[in-house]
């Protein structure tokens, strides 16, 4: 089943500050861990993924760096203090929305 954009463009954040708090990682291999961690549900494109990833930045989430990985310099990316922080308060409001739309559509008990 394919998601629709509306929905993975009010995930996309969370998605990406929490595989960068697991573990620091380059574009391409975020987009193969991404799809791979979610079954195939979420393919992300490089078209999509690097701007989010700059504007990241901007906001002093993340950090870049290069290094040297099989032979091949690649940029890497890494969750910063204040990354951290805005991870934890938008995963209290995924949790928030998450239980209000099951409580509307009949999912999550009374």
């Amino acid at each position: 089943m394919k998601i629709s954009k509306e929905l993975l463009k009010g995930s996309t954040v969370v998605l990406i500050l929490t595989m960068l708090e697991r573990q620091d990682r380059y574009g391409y291999e975020m987009i193969k861990d991404m799809e791979h961690q979610s079954g195939g549900v979420f393919v992300l494109k490089e078209g999509t993924l690097y701007p989010i990833l700059h504007t990241l930045e901007a906001e002093e989430w993340v950090q870049s760096y290069w290094q040297i990985h099989e032979g091949r310099k690649r940029k890497y990316y890494r969750i910063t203090n204040a990354g951290k922080s805005k991870l934890q308060e938008r995963k209290r409001e995924w949790s928030l929305f998450r239980t209000a739309v099951d409580r509307v559509i009949g999912e999550g008990g009374s």
